[in-house]
């Protein structure tokens, strides 16, 4: 089988590169912090020193990284995948990162000789582990088809989008619409609990209604429970739709909603509670509700 390096073990990668090697891939893996890959160099990994050394050993590379400067870096720095690669390495790129930049890297990448995809992806920690990411997939189809297999080892919905950079910008509209749902459904649980009405009857309502959605659902809960623990930090978030209104200067699509979420969960990061799960935003409604009563 298809010899796979992944670089980037976080919350989301380390679960990705699991579920690869779980399917029988043969792994090489990188991470900054060498710890975090101890689990899968146990299940059988073999480990690398550098994401150059990652790209000797694979034909295939996966990176799952933080932001757009940790992607460029591992990609073009001295030790990165470009100084490693050799002509007609695949480079997947699942990191969600800028889609302009995303563009440039694969014009960049195609010079050497390495085919690049960008494929971001949704469903948190939670689907990583299960594998039922929704992957949306930027990129020549020849190079998506290539790759199909690998890509639906990791995700329940695989999606090829279009070009390079489509990938991301289909992420950066995805977090356009978690973002603005997070925030109308904080407001509307504040509400009710501010109003002396019970918010747990009232998510269960609107879940049996048109207003029903996975957000209501699984962070309405969360919400009301105050079980904040990170499935995708809101620093996170915030970088993405910074990556949204990016696009949307780009090409003159207005994202208002997108700029006020914006705004929220820089309040929250403000706060304390940047590395919170992204459904925490609703305590920057309770905090705004208490002051004003206050």
């Amino acid at each position: 089988m298809t010899t796979i390096g992944f670089v980037g073990l976080g919350v989301m990668g380390r679960p990705m590169a699991h579920n690869l090697l779980a399917a029988g891939y043969p792994l090489v893996v990188h991470s900054r912090t060498m710890e975090r890959a101890a689990p899968l160099i146990r299940a059988g990994a073999a480990a690398a020193g550098s994401p150059a050394a990652v790209a000797k050993a694979a034909e295939v590379v996966i990176t799952m990284l933080p932001d757009t400067p940790d992607v460029e870096q591992v990609a073009e720095g001295s030790d990165g995948l470009f100084a490693g690669a050799s002509e007609g390495l695949v480079w997947i790129d699942m990191s969600s990162i800028s889609s302009a930049a995303s563009t440039e890297l694969a014009a960049r990448a195609a010079a050497r000789g390495i085919a690049m995809l960008d494929a971001p992806v949704s469903g948190g920690e939670t689907g990583a582990v299960a594998g039922t990411l929704s992957i949306m997939v930027g990129g020549d189809e020849v190079t998506f088809e290539r790759c199909l297999p690998v890509l639906r080892v990791m995700g329940g919905s695989v999606v090829r989008v279009g070009g390079p950079g489509a990938g991301q910008l289909a992420k950066a509209c995805n977090q356009i619409v978690v973002g603005c749902t997070l925030a109308g459904v904080a407001e509307a649980l504040v509400l009710a609990g501010k109003a002396g009405v019970d918010a747990a009857k009232v998510r269960e309502v609107l879940l049996g209604g048109f207003a029903q959605s996975r957000i209501l659902d699984v962070h309405g809960e969360r919400m009301l429970t105050g079980d904040f623990a990170p499935g995708f930090r809101a620093s996170l978030h915030r970088k993405d739709l910074v990556n949204a209104l990016d696009a949307g200067r780009t090409y003159g699509s207005s994202l208002m909603l997108s700029s006020l979420v914006t705004e929220l969960l820089n309040a929250q990061i403000a706060a304390g509670d940047g590395d919170l799960d992204h459904s925490a935003l609703v305590k920057v409604y309770e905090a705004l509700a208490d002051a004003h009563r206050g």
